[in-house]
């Protein structure tokens, strides 16, 4: 496999926590520590556009394209919707003084990892909070809804993975799954695995047909792993971590094909903290605390 970076976007004044894809496949939102929501587009990537400035910390965005809103979740102060056809902000819920780690949307949810150990579960069409879940005694850090829309998974910074079911909201199973924090959780695209990673720096494989039973357990960075995703083709999975790298892995066999980082490819100075493998041309982006997103072209 060939890496090669073909583009660095550049603009923000902080560390960039998350990066999300738009419903058009070139277009993707970034936000981090500066409270600034860009909207970038590989076609062009010196025309990035601000669309949104919280006065504070951004960790988590979710793009509804069905109703042309984003979901804005800032650090404390609270979730701001935005019409992504006007760029203006049209509603805004305090729903917590904690940090807000991820949102997860589904046809009429949201669900929100809270950093007080609570699942907010809110209704889309009214942007209400109908249900709390208490689950942990420290921060849900990360959500991933399983494929089939029957389960999603929490997990926290007690080292746990909670599954729950995505009708009743009923807690199905608990896995003791990592020795520190659960910073990132996956589904595959055919059901039939969790992935799971965090501060301990290990892979692990949890088999979603069979109670969730540990299948592999894999030493896959030197510091913690912030993000899990795939490639659009399902083929493969990448990884990145707080040690400036990322990992390109078999989605089936769980080895381990390359490492991109900063003396092999000119990859990031500091930690990665998402990913987002585009359909366009395939393309996979990373964002890091260096306030850069690099571009990067893979091929066979």
């Amino acid at each position: 496999m060939n890496i090669r970076k073909i583009d660095t976007f550049s603009g923000h004044r902080d560390s960039i926590y998350t990066i999300i894809p738009k419903h058009n496949p070139s277009e993707f939102y970034s936000a981090g520590g500066d409270g600034f929501v860009i909207l970038w587009d590989l076609e062009k990537p010196d025309m990035g556009k601000l669309v949104a400035k919280a006065g504070v910390s951004i960790y988590a965005l979710a793009h509804d394209p069905s109703r042309s809103q984003l979901w804005i979740g800032q650090n404390y102060e609270g979730i701001q919707l935005l019409d992504t056809q006007e760029n203006l902000i049209i509603k805004s819920i305090k729903i917590t003084n904690s940090p807000i780690f991820d949102i997860q949307l589904t046809e009429q949810k949201a669900i929100v990892a809270l950093g007080d150990g609570i699942i907010a579960v809110m209704d889309i069409e009214s942007f209400s909070v109908q249900k709390h879940i208490k689950v942990s005694n420290k921060s849900i850090r990360t959500i991933s809804l399983r494929p089939d829309q029957s389960e999603f998974a929490a997990g926290d910074s007690e080292n746990k993975i909670h599954i729950f079911d995505l009708d009743s909201f009923k807690l199905k199973y608990t896995l003791a799954a990592h020795e520190n924090s659960v910073f990132t959780l996956r589904y595959s695209p055919d059901n039939k695995y969790l992935i799971s990673s965090g501060r301990d720096a290990h892979i692990k494989v949890w088999d979603a047909h069979q109670n969730y039973a540990l299948l592999h357990d894999i030493p896959a960075h030197m510091y913690a792993v912030n993000h899990i995703t795939y490639s659009p083709d399902h083929t493969l999975l990448a990884t990145a971590s707080m040690d400036k790298s990322i990992k390109i892995w078999d989605a089936q066999s769980f080895k381990l094909k390359k490492v991109i980082d900063r003396g092999r490819h000119a990859g990031h100075g500091t930690s990665v903290n998402k990913l987002l493998w585009s359909d366009f041309e395939n393309q996979l982006l990373s964002c890091s605390d260096d306030r850069s997103i690099s571009v990067w072209e893979l091929q066979p």
